[in-house]
């Protein structure tokens, strides 16, 4: 909800515009500040969609000026400056507070969690520690560029069946509710009808009698459908059984360990220790992934060696299991880690590629028989009867 505020500073009355979850959260986010809130309006908008905090912008830029040579409460500070979005300006103004305060980087995001995800709070505070914060930056941009890469291929992958699913509906809709009544009309005074023109004859009344209670219905089943996606637990439920298909549920756990060994290359080049950072990993993952990824990290804390253990636990490939072998003997496991999210991104491509070039024309020829079935349908009673006049 987006606040227009007066509020005082240092005898002086300034007028801001804040985004924030309720009066509450706005009176936090002004006290951390150094505000006193005088009043406050809100106003919801005419936006559908909230505002949200780039911060893959927003890392590219502290990279450069950092790169550049700037300090970072001045990089930060000439981000708020720059920035024309009140939201870029409010989050970057928070943290050069907390900067300003002697607060650490990690601690000032930690503050604007619901800005900087736990896993960049973590990059930055590893940094801390090596003072290297734009190379930590640099690798975390690599990291969430190849996760987004790996998204935009799914997300192509999944367009085109939509496409052809979206159009095959609305030619069947338009076939069913405009065609067939025009197509009965013809047939409405002939006797001795064929099957097919006896269906298309009822159907033709059917929909003149109770069109619109149909359409209705037919647009509240849309709308429900849409709203059922749009609660998280339907959808994770359906997402739970859709996952279950044959060879989805391998798709699925490729995609799972990419992301995993990415995340763990990441935050072991930072210098976090294994069991901490396999710890910051477990959001990613599913949930029978994460409770195996659970039991590992106590038998790591056992002494165990990683590769037995993850083997074990099934979050490995007989490719990755190879390579975490060879490093608990060079000692470069982030380095491998990253190998083995690129051998299960090579593993994904391949499994993408095959399912569409399979799936695409399965679905193009039930699509077009459904709709060659209703055509012929509509024209078998005019050859009928051209037959029987021959």
């Amino acid at each position: 909800m987006k606040f227009t505020v007066k509020a005082l500073a240092n005898g002086a009355i300034q007028q801001l515009e804040i985004e924030a979850a309720d009066r509450r959260d706005l009176e936090r986010m002004l006290s951390a500040r150094g505000l006193s809130l005088v009043s406050a309006e809100s106003r919801l908008g005419l936006s559908f969609k909230r505002p949200q905090f780039s911060l893959s912008l927003f890392t590219q830029e502290l990279i450069a000026l950092l790169t550049a040579g700037l300090s970072l409460v001045e990089s930060v500070d000439t981000l708020r400056q720059k920035s024309d979005d009140p939201l870029t300006q409010q989050v970057l103004g928070d943290v050069l507070d907390a900067l300003q305060q002697g607060k650490p980087l990690s601690v000032a995001m930690a503050q604007q969690s619901q800005h900087f995800p736990e896993l960049y709070i973590a990059t930055v505070s590893s940094s801390e520690r090596t003072g290297h914060l734009a190379d930590a930056l640099r690798r975390y941009h690599h990291y969430d560029t190849r996760l987004a890469a790996l998204r935009k291929k799914i997300v192509s992958a999944l367009i085109y069946p939509m496409v052809i699913v979206t159009i095959g509906g609305g030619i069947l809709l338009f076939l069913l509710f405009y065609v067939i009544p025009k197509f009965s009309a013809i047939y409405e005074n002939m006797r001795h009808l064929p099957f097919a023109a006896q269906l298309m004859l009822e159907w033709g009344r059917i929909v003149a009698a109770h069109g619109n209670k149909i359409g209705l219905g037919i647009a509240m089943t849309i709308a429900g459908a849409i709203w059922a996606l749009r609660t998280p637990a339907i959808r994770n439920l359906l997402l739970e059984h859709f996952w279950r298909l044959p060879r989805l549920s391998e798709y699925r756990r490729l995609f799972a360990l990419a992301r995993f060994y990415r995340t763990l290359s990441l935050l072991l080049a930072g210098g976090l220790p294994v069991v901490a950072a396999m710890r910051l990993t477990e959001p990613l993952l599913p949930d029978a992934m994460r409770i195996n990824l659970a039991r590992a990290r106590e038998e790591l804390r056992s002494g165990q060696p990683l590769s037995t253990v993850l083997s074990r636990h099934h979050l490995t490939t007989p490719v990755a299991e190879r390579l975490l072998r060879v490093s608990e003997q060079s000692g470069e496991l982030a380095q491998m880690s990253e190998r083995i999210a690129v051998f299960c991104d090579e593993e994904l491509d391949k499994a993408i590629d095959l399912l569409t070039r399979l799936f695409e024309p399965v679905l193009m020829l039930c699509v077009g028989t459904l709709i060659g079935v209703i055509v012929f349908l509509l024209y078998m009673p005019i050859f009928e009867l051209a037959g029987n006049m021959q």
